[in-house]
């Protein structure tokens, strides 16, 4: 069932893009992912797209690594998304906060939200500029794999917190 603003506003249909670069490896992650996003298609459409990582043996300078996925991934976007960039310079906010970010944009009209996380050598500069919001998870490193995993978690915990249910309590 769809999250909803309530009766005068009937039913916002949102669209949660998830934009990776590299395939998740470990069956125990793969598995974790799967039971976040059926948890998340409980409340919004999820699309997942995965870009490919950008091969160091041919680009042996980093900067190059780092352009290459980020063209693939900026080709991967809209203009009407609101982009989300996880990046370890991001800006950490509570969960309760994202789930406000969440309400105010769709309270404005906003339906598509895309969540990047870019491959293990980090983001060009071109990405972290299209990116409506920079986001930390933590001060902690977590593999890519990880990232994902919570990012998912909470994505699902926002659509908890906007429906007043019991999880994220």
């Amino acid at each position: 069932m769809p999250w909803t603003l309530g009766s005068k506003h009937g039913v916002v249909l949102l669209l949660i893009k998830l934009l990776t670069v590299g395939k998740t490896k470990s069956k125990y992650w793969q598995a974790a992912e799967s039971d976040f996003k059926e948890r998340v298609k409980r409340y919004a459409r999820l699309e997942e797209v995965i870009v490919k990582e950008a091969r160091q043996k041919s680009h042996p300078n980093t900067a190059l690594v780092k352009r290459e996925e980020a063209e693939a991934l900026l080709k991967k976007t809209n203009r009407d998304e609101f982009v989300v960039v996880l990046h370890e310079e991001g800006r950490q906010v509570k969960s309760s906060q994202l789930a406000e970010l969440v309400r105010e944009k769709t309270v404005r009209g906003q339906s598509r939200f895309t969540f990047i996380i870019g491959g293990p050598l980090g983001l060009a500069e071109e990405l972290l500029a299209r990116a409506d919001l920079i986001l930390s998870l933590s001060r902690l490193t977590f593999t890519h794999e990880m990232a994902k995993t919570i990012l998912l978690e909470q994505i699902y915990r926002v659509f908890t917190i906007l429906n007043d249910e019991n999880y994220h309590k």
